[in-house]
């Protein structure tokens, strides 16, 4: 049975959190796509193509991981590239109130779409992006939040970000 899923995000920088549930969702479905979202109302601290650049870099060698970036609806992206799930991370109880919110619109939006939510390792449960944008901004170490080889790039930008 051929299963392709969607690991859908910002990855305003991605984290060892996401690293962990795209490897997961990897050992279990045959194609993983991790989308980028491009969202116009929001102004991320990556451009998009940082963003799929780092994850075509932490990704590496996961045969089975594809990176794309999509705007507009998921539920109808889902249906264009005929994906059977969507695979989402869940830190704590808030994350899931509001991904239960999205789960649902997206199958009234498509009802073949399913959503499987992966609890978040305990190392990783505290751990979002906006987090890690906060704790560089202001010289902190975030050498525990990202993969080593792209942290460097991260630390400049947004230190260059900063003035």
């Amino acid at each position: 049975m051929n299963k392709t899923v969607i690991c859908p995000g910002s990855f305003d920088p991605v984290t060892l959190g996401h690293l962990d549930v795209i490897k997961r969702a990897a050992r279990m479905f045959e194609h993983v796509i991790v989308a980028v979202l491009v969202n116009s109302a929001k102004s991320p601290s990556f451009s998009t193509e940082e963003r799929m650049d780092f994850l075509k870099e932490v990704t590496q060698g996961i045969e089975n991981v594809e990176i794309v970036s999509f705007d507009g609806l998921l539920a109808e992206y889902c249906r264009r590239r005929k994906v059977d799930a969507i695979v989402k991370g869940l830190r704590a109880v808030s994350d899931f109130e509001y991904e239960f919110q999205m789960a649902i619109t997206n199958k009234k939006l498509n009802p073949q779409l399913e959503t499987i939510f992966l609890t978040a390792e305990a190392d990783s449960m505290y751990l979002s992006s906006s987090m890690v944008r906060e704790v560089a901004s202001m010289g902190g170490d975030i050498s525990n939040f990202v993969p080593p080889c792209i942290h460097d790039r991260i630390v400049e930008k947004i230190n260059k970000k900063n003035g």
